[in-house]
């Protein structure tokens, strides 16, 4: 029997009746016509699940009781963070579900020189709220209890700046870089322990200028092969081989 995950931003727990989202409550209502009873998992980014069964099918309101709680750890070793050059339109969306399945810690949207995804306050509001929904959608699918953190859209250079001397090793995309993911095979680097940040350019990759501001905050050029892989195929490739390295897969 299936049993639908559904994120909820509220607090949970054992006893209590909760509204479930209007999207999610319509879902399980009319698209999935669960009945009252069937069993649900819930989960608000606390770390843990509940188990809950659908007590209310109302028109405009599906609730849920919540029964019991589990503790749950199924976030990687690898803190790892992905500051992402924003893409255009669904390549975003495509790059966040999938790093949040492959476990990244936390995305940091960064505004480039060659970025060409343009963002006033009000857009880039709106814009982070819709990758949270993405984000929170990947975790019901994957299976995780906690978020990434997705932080607001940033200049590279204020990005870069707002570091300090975090031990993290530092990784940027780069076609031309002198490290290759076998070097960190090679060597004893704890990076379990001091975390990961991660840099990858948008559409037209990093400028010069970009190289040169993350090379002076100590990020280490790394390329993926020989062939140049698109944004949206980069970041993943090399975190999903960042996880066979010093994370959990």
């Amino acid at each position: 029997m299936r049993i639908p995950r559904i994120y909820t931003d509220q607090t949970l727990r054992p006893g209590i009746e909760v509204l479930l989202p209007e999207q999610a409550g319509e879902h399980v209502a009319r698209v999935l016509r669960l009945e009252r009873g069937h069993p649900l998992i819930l989960f608000n980014g606390d770390g843990r699940e509940y188990d809950a069964t659908l007590a209310a099918l109302a028109k405009r309101a599906v609730t849920a009781e919540v029964a019991t709680l589990r503790e749950v750890d199924r976030e990687s070793p690898l803190h790892l963070t992905l500051a992402q050059g924003i893409a255009r339109g669904e390549k975003m969306d495509w790059i966040l579900q999938k790093a949040t399945e492959l476990g990244v810690a936390r995305i940091v949207p960064v505004v480039t020189e060659r970025t060409e995804v343009k963002l006033d306050e009000e857009r880039a509001e709106r814009r982070v709220a819709h990758w949270r929904s993405v984000v929170a959608s990947a975790c019901e699918q994957c299976g995780r209890t906690r978020l990434p953190e997705i932080d607001a859209p940033v200049r590279l250079d204020r990005w870069l700046g707002a570091l300090g001397d975090s031990n993290a090793l530092r990784l940027a995309l780069l076609p031309e870089g002198d490290f290759t993911l076998r070097h960190f095979l090679q060597v004893d680097m704890d990076t379990s322990q001091q975390g990961a940040l991660l840099c990858v350019g948008p559409e037209g990759g990093f400028s010069d200028n970009d190289v040169a501001m993350l090379t002076q905050a100590g990020f280490r050029g790394l390329r993926l092969g020989p062939r140049i892989l698109r944004t949206e195929t980069a970041g993943l490739a090399a975190i999903a081989a960042l996880q066979s390295i010093a994370g959990d897969f």
